[in-house]
């Protein structure tokens, strides 16, 4: 360590965030690329992705809606995607009406259709509303999937599947969520312009 504090501080915040991207390199990497693979099946076929978070993760998840509706590297078509905390009528209206718990539990009732899916964010894992958008969003037949701190937690509980970042600052796991969209919208992209797979043949009498 040196003799300025801040300057320490900068070298172990590095550090973390270091190791955090090492883990979600050695545990994470087969998640994002069967989702970036999955999701590119959703929204090609016509579904939806819906993204929420709160504070710092609802940034992150309208920078995963922008980047499927806009591009992330290449040209290619726009897809659909909604970041519900960005609806901010919705928001104030329904967490006026009806509590902050419901802000993005409603929205999930009134977009989400089956088969679309919906991608939560959350440090910690436990905000109240996001929990209850999974469980709003799996009574409707969206396939949900949570981006966490550390697990398990609430949230890797409520839904279908979880990929969590083992850090224990709130920027660092940001910083690792950050990272993991980025990859989603790699590996998504690979997906969308991979040749379509021949499925023909596996059907009796159908020619080829």
């Amino acid at each position: 360590m040196t003799e300025h504090p801040a300057l320490d501080a900068a070298h172990l915040h590095c550090r973390s965030l270091q190791d955090a991207l090492d883990g979600l390199r050695r545990h994470g990497l087969p998640r994002i690329a069967d989702w970036g693979g999955r999701l590119a099946a959703v929204l090609t076929g016509g579904g939806r992705l819906l993204a929420a978070g709160n504070g710092g993760s609802a940034a992150q998840a309208q920078h995963l809606t922008a980047e499927l509706v806009g591009r992330y590297r290449s040209e290619r078509p726009a897809y659909s995607a909604l970041a519900l905390h960005a609806e901010t009528s919705s928001v104030t209206a329904i967490g006026n009406d009806y509590g902050f718990d419901h802000v993005y539990a409603r929205q999930v009732a009134a977009h989400g259709r089956p088969g679309d899916v919906l991608m939560l964010l959350s440090t910690s894992g436990r905000s109240a509303n996001l929990v209850a958008a999974a469980a709003a969003a799996r009574r409707a037949g969206l396939e949900v999937w949570a981006l966490t701190g550390p697990g398990p937690n609430p949230l890797t509980e409520a839904a279908d599947e979880a990929l969590c970042v083992a850090a224990a600052a709130t920027a660092t796991v940001q910083e690792a969520h950050l990272v993991a969209v980025h990859l989603l919208c790699e590996c998504f992209d690979a997906a969308v312009a991979a040749p379509p797979a021949r499925t023909a043949a596996a059907v009796p009498g159908r020619l080829t």
